[in-house]
């Protein structure tokens, strides 16, 4: 049950002129009220609720109309004690009575006179009190009141002018008053100041102190009310800013219109909405170009945020989304157009035509990400062009190497200055159509660190299931990639994450022969080399050896790089002599490419080694191709210790430990005395030490060295191997034998030592390799001495 003052605001009506010599009871009933402090003079409605103040009430009402008013001390207390009740308040007479339908009922009072508790003569049913008189103190101070009543009023002037609201009959009211008292009782019940200083107001017993008092709280309720008036006066200066430019940007609009200039704003977003339009965008993204179309009529065309709002504005209407090429799905013309590009890769090329096969049969299947993995130089690269030109799609290619930030995949967000899209997003748009082939060259070489992991964002952009909705931060809307052919290339699959590599399907490109070197010579490199020296081919004729010659005795490489490089040097040289004015017919042999490159870099197998003791021939893999090294062993006085160099990894080191035991085992078999092994030190060196070499699949090899540096019989230099050895003799498979077999076939080999168990890989060879290099399978290491070792003369 509580009193409330009726919206916390006072109903103030005109000021009546009181009796001074009103009769006050000695005995009056309390009435507590909660939020409100009531002064004489004061006219307010009150909500009375409780039970107790509604006999208070009923009491007064019974007699003279006659009830003391006093303040609680915490608004809150429900039931207050005589301690929560101030004991200054006002003696107030109740005007008018209305009973509520709640029960509650409201009172219209008057306020008559400051009055304060004596004591409390009773609590139930409701408070009564004895009234003590309140004594004014008047000070001497005629001149001083008169100065304080004018500075009051002028206040009070002041702050309606600034717009404290005050009732124009109240003023008239006012300006009347020449009692200090009076004039601080009723402008401080129009303040709505704080409850706790009005108390202390009202408890003031000298006129002129209460009215200093009154003039403090005037002078602050002035300074609240000017900055309101500043914050105000500046408020609407924004507004009259912002109206004055737009009815000048009208009125101008209006000129233009009349003197028959277009305005360029407006044919702007004319133009916007037509391009937006235009490109079909799905419902998602139409809605987000026109949101953000729509901020940008609503802008200062010279406003920054502008600026940035049509930057993503033309990202969005130029992305192809409903773009296509057209695809060409012949499987002969791409077969046609396959070979003309590529020599040899026919791996690679029946994985492509067996694709488009497939894409020809179900229309709407989701493009696999193939993953080219081989030596450099081999025409990875290339190859994505090739197929893009067989499919007859636009052809874009994105550099992954050393990337680093995972935002150039999937972009910066808008809030940044300089934000853009991803590389994904920017390769769809320079294709013009969204069914590209793209390339992502290097997904080895991504970089990994604190400062991001490409490799993860790429996960859902190479996901045929995921990236049909893949979001650019940059964009804020789908994006569907599903219909984009992925080709990606790597030298190598290790650094690849598995989570990557799952995704992708992998193409092992291995290197090139020399035979097919020379006939892409013949075919690409030669005719492209000599257009791009500006060269004919009337000029310059290159013939078979000496193309041969170059390959075999500058270049020992899986690619052709260095080939076209080397050809190209050639080019140049007989170039130089065109423009210092020889005019004849250049006809390229062996000496006249000895002559322009400087001698032979590359020895051939009769020049470098003959059959020798200790000396065995092994294939090696690197990521760069197969390599052929050589296994060097002897041995010196000492006591059976076994030393290894080549900067050789922990796994070749266990296989050479493993190699000696297995040789010490069958030593009698060989007729070498197994004391021997006792009396000497063996050291096993594998040349090219600036090179780190490991791996198990040069175990035999190993053996095959101890065995005849122990048995002194030569090992033959044509026969080259590969595979691991374990210490019962057993040759177990090992891995990268195609390119292993390549090796050895430029270098001369003639016969290769391969286990078992990796014949199955023999079916990827060329055929030339086939017929040139005889391949025996082994499965114990006796199958290795005995085609390896040759008998002393």
């Amino acid at each position: 049950m509580s009193e409330e003052n009726e919206n916390n605001e006072q109903e103030v009506n005109e000021v009546e002129q009181f009796e001074t010599d009103i009769h006050i009871p000695e005995e009056l009933p309390l009435l507590p009220v909660r939020d409100i402090v009531v002064f004489p003079y004061m006219v307010l409605p009150l909500f009375v609720g409780r039970e107790s103040s509604i006999s208070a009430v009923n009491e007064a009402l019974s007699g003279d109309r006659l009830i003391f008013l006093a303040c609680q001390k915490d608004p809150q207390q429900e039931e207050p004690d005589e301690e929560d009740i101030n004991t200054v308040g006002t003696v107030a007479v109740i005007l008018r009575m209305l009973k509520l339908p709640d029960e509650r009922i409201k009172i219209l009072v008057q306020g008559v006179k400051r009055a304060s508790i004596g004591e409390f003569l009773q609590r139930e049913p409701n408070f009564k009190v004895a009234v003590a008189e309140f004594l004014e103190e008047y000070k001497d101070g005629e001149l001083e009141s008169e100065a304080l009543l004018r500075h009051v009023k002028e206040q009070l002037s002041n702050a309606v002018n600034l717009g404290k609201p005050m009732l124009p009959d109240l003023l008239a009211v006012i300006e009347t008053i020449d009692d200090p008292g009076k004039l601080a009782d009723i402008i401080v019940s129009n303040l709505g100041i704080k409850m706790e200083e009005a108390q202390e107001i009202l408890e003031e017993s000298d006129p002129l102190e209460r009215l200093k008092k009154v003039s403090e709280f005037l002078t602050r309720e002035i300074s609240i009310l000017e900055v309101q008036q500043k914050i105000m006066n500046d408020a609407r200066g924004e507004i009259d800013k912002s109206q004055k430019e737009y009815f000048l940007r009208e009125q101008l609009k209006a000129i233009k219109k009349e003197l028959g200039e277009e305005d360029d704003i407006q044919v702007e977003l004319e133009e916007y909405q037509a391009k937006i339009k235009k490109a079909k965008m799905p419902k998602k993204v139409k809605e987000e170009a026109d949101k953000q179309l729509k901020r940008l009529t609503k802008m200062h065309p010279d406003s920054a945020e502008s600026t940035v709002v049509r930057t993503y504005l033309d990202w969005l209407v130029e992305l192809p989304w409903s773009k296509s090429s057209k695809e060409k799905l012949e499987i002969k013309e791409a077969k046609k157009v396959l070979n003309n590009d590529h020599y040899g890769l026919e791996e690679v090329k029946e994985r492509i035509l067996d694709f488009l096969a497939l894409r020809k049969l179900k229309k709407d299947m989701k493009s696999p990400i193939l993953c080219l993995v081989g030596p450099p130089g081999v025409g990875k690269t290339s190859l994505g062009k090739s197929v893009a030109s067989a499919m007859g799609r636009e052809y874009v290619r994105m550099s992954l190497g050393g990337m680093r930030d995972e935002a150039e995949i999937r972009g910066h967000r808008r809030t940044y200055i300089g934000a853009m899209p991803g590389k994904i997003i920017q390769s769809i748009k320079t294709a013009g159509t969204n069914n590209p082939v793209l390339m992502l060259d290097e997904i080895d070489k991504l970089g990994h660190d604190f400062r991001g992991d490409p490799s993860s964002a790429l996960l859902e952009v190479l996901d045929p299931v995921q990236n049909v909705n893949f979001v650019d931060h940059y964009l804020g809307v789908p994006f569907d990639l599903s219909k984009v052919l992925f080709i990606t290339t790597a030298n190598y699959l290790d650094p690849i994450p598995a989570a990557l590599k799952d995704r992708m399907e992998v193409i092992q490109i291995p290197g090139y022969t020399e035979e097919e070197k020379l006939k892409i010579a013949e075919k690409y490199l030669v005719p492209r080399q000599i257009d791009e020296n500006g060269l004919s081919e009337e000029r310059v004729n290159f013939t078979k050896p000496s193309l041969m010659h170059i390959i075999e005795g500058y270049t020992r490489e899986s690619g052709l790089r260095n080939l076209e490089r080397y050809v190209g040097t050639v080019c140049r040289k007989v170039g130089r002599q065109v423009a210092e004015g020889k005019d004849k017919n250049f006809r390229i042999t062996e000496k006249t490419v000895e002559k322009f490159l400087g001698p032979v870099k590359y020895l051939d197998d009769d020049e470098l080694q003959d059959n020798e003791i200790g000396i065995a021939t092994g294939l090696a893999w690197t990521p760069v191709g197969g390599e052929v090294l050589f296994v060097e062993c002897t041995r010196y006085p000492g006591k059976g210790n076994l030393t290894v160099t080549g900067q050789l990894g922990d796994v070749m080191k266990e296989s050479s430990k493993a190699a000696l035991t297995y040789i010490r085992n069958i030593a009698e078999k060989y007729g070498i005395d197994p004391e021997e092994f006792s009396k000497y030190d063996i050291h096993l060196h594998v040349p090219a030490g600036a090179i780190p070499k490991d791996g198990p699949s040069a175990g035999i090899t190993m053996a095959t060295a101890i065995l005849s540096t122990f048995a002194k019989k030569p090992v033959n230099k044509s026969v080259a191997m590969t595979g691991e050895i374990t210490i019962t003799g057993k040759v177990l498979p090992i891995g990268g034998l195609k390119e292993k077999l390549l090796a050895a076939k430029r270098h001369g080999i003639t016969k290769a030592l391969i286990p078992k168990k990796n014949e199955k890989d023999i079916a990827n060879l060329p055929q030339n390799v086939k017929k040139s290099l005889e391949i025996i399978s082994v499965e114990r290491f006796e199958q290795v001495a005995e085609n390896a070792l040759l008998d002393n003369d």
